[in-house]
């Protein structure tokens, strides 16, 4: 069974990344964008949760409700990469999902990732106005799983078996 983080781990893996003295900046918008991609792709390739927290669906697209609150303070300002992150708290086989995800999905704007959120299923269909409503896991995978190609489950699996 895959090792399941908390959705603060993944936001710290993503923060970590950024580079603040060529401008690299993550808002609380984005970094829920990214951990909603992230728990997606996570849920096709390796068949489970990489992290255990509620995403729900609001007015700007999905959030993990435990990071906003963590991260609200920020505003729209970039979030401030933390002091004591270790690499090595995540297994090799998840560093890949939660690098391709920064790699395509980082590159875009706060903006442009909501707007892209806002016309996929697992948001759509359980976003109604005034609700948090939950996007379940089983929403996730099914979106997502069209969107993986099984060699790159195949390449997870290689990798969590130290094969790769």
């Amino acid at each position: 069974m895959p090792k399941t983080y908390n959705a603060n781990q993944v936001a710290e893996y993503f923060l970590a990344k950024t580079n603040e003295e060529v401008g690299d900046q993550i808002s609380n918008l984005k970094l829920q964008k990214l951990c909603y991609y992230a728990q997606g792709l996570a849920l096709a390739a390796r068949k489970a949760a990489l992290f255990d927290n509620r995403i729900e669906a609001w007015a700007h697209g999905p959030v993990v409700p435990v990071l906003y609150q963590m991260y609200r303070d920020h505003g729209a300002n970039g979030i401030p990469a933390p002091k004591d992150f270790n690499l090595q708290d995540y297994d090799a086989a998840d560093r890949m999902i939660l690098d391709d995800v920064y790699d395509y999905y980082g590159q875009y704007s706060a903006w442009r990732l909501r707007e892209m959120t806002h016309v996929e299923t697992p948001w759509k269909d359980a976003y109604e106005r005034g609700m948090n409503n939950l996007i379940t896991h089983e929403a996730l995978t099914d979106f997502f799983a069209g969107q993986v190609a099984a060699d790159y489950s195949e390449k997870y699996e290689q990798i969590s078996r130290g094969q790769a």
